[in-house]
């Protein structure tokens, strides 16, 4: 099994791909995708056949991926004028 590591570096971007847009191992499918179809309710077997290129680990570096980025933001309370 893939370490935290081992995960995020199956996501990449570049600015060539997807106008950056994080993606899977630089396949065309972004990050973004995976998560909309993971949140639609699509099971990630369905989205392993709909892309064959996909693998079990892509999946799982998505949502490692989204729960780090989730995990660096900040909520700063602002007074009211």
């Amino acid at each position: 099994m893939l370490n935290r590591e081992q995960l995020l570096e199956r996501i990449t971007a570049d600015p060539d791909v997807l106008v950056g847009k994080p993606t899977v191992r630089g396949l065309r499918i972004s990050v973004e995708q995976i998560l909309a179809a993971l949140a639609a309710g699509v099971p990630a077997a369905d989205l392993l056949d709909d892309y064959p290129e996909l693998e079990p680990a892509d999946i799982r570096a998505v949502l490692t991926y989204a729960a780090e980025r989730v995990s660096e933001e900040r909520v700063y309370m602002l007074a009211a004028a």
